[in-house]
């Protein structure tokens, strides 16, 4: 056990597991929150992440990639609506989702910390975390930056698979990509919705989450 190893969501320290995926990294479950993070040591470099972000052939053209997004574009549309604005947060090197909600009359900015670092509004109606949050080095962080980033009553909407099992996590595919660092279970949410101010509005319980600010 990393004795300096404290849970990137909830800061526990003394309710940690250690676990093995299907790839070689050092992983660590909290016991309280249910989030399984990745030990520090096993972050890429930027240039390392967008080289492998840049491997990807996410665009508008991928149908498989168009089909895949509108698994959290549909369940979203029955809380947004032309006349609020809202951002794709990480949106990588091809922006899609946004070009897609735009379709629907509705404004939809891009945000990418690699790709497209401009300057975030100071708050929005919606925010979209599209295979995103597997992707959070300090999970704490930035789920209070997007609860920041959202007017209240504003809706974020999050797709990331989730772990099912301890046993399950052992052989899963997720945990085979490198720029994945941290991974949730649907009760990791509820912990996020407890401690965060927002309150659940869609979940499959399996990859897709709606939650709206309150």
């Amino acid at each position: 056990m990393n004795n300096n190893f404290e849970c990137r969501l909830c800061n526990e320290q003394s309710r940690l597991q250690k676990l093995n995926g299907a790839d070689d990294r050092e992983y660590y479950l909290c016991q309280s929150c249910n989030l399984i993070s990745v030990d520090s040591r096993y972050f890429l470099s930027v240039d390392e992440e967008r080289a492998r972000y840049e491997t990807h052939n996410n665009t508008i053209e991928n149908e498989g990639y168009v089909n895949f997004l509108n698994r959290i574009i549909d369940p979203m549309l029955e809380f947004i609506e032309p006349g609020m604005r809202g951002v794709d947060y990480g949106c990588g090197p091809g922006p899609t989702l946004s070009q897609l909600v735009r379709r629907k009359g509705i404004d939809c900015d891009d945000y990418d910390p690699i790709f497209y670092p401009g300057q975030l509004r100071q708050q929005y109606d919606f925010v979209f975390c599209a295979e995103t949050f597997e992707h959070f080095f300090y999970t704490e962080a930035e789920i209070e930056k997007l609860a920041t980033l959202l007017v209240p009553d504003g809706f974020l909407g999050v797709m990331t698979e989730m772990w099912e099992s301890v046993d399950q996590f052992k052989t899963w595919y997720y945990t085979r990509d490198s720029t994945h660092v941290s991974f949730y279970h649907r009760t990791t949410f509820d912990y996020m919705c407890r401690s965060f101010g927002f309150e659940k509005r869609y979940s499959d319980d399996t990859r897709v989450i709606v939650v709206q600010k309150i």
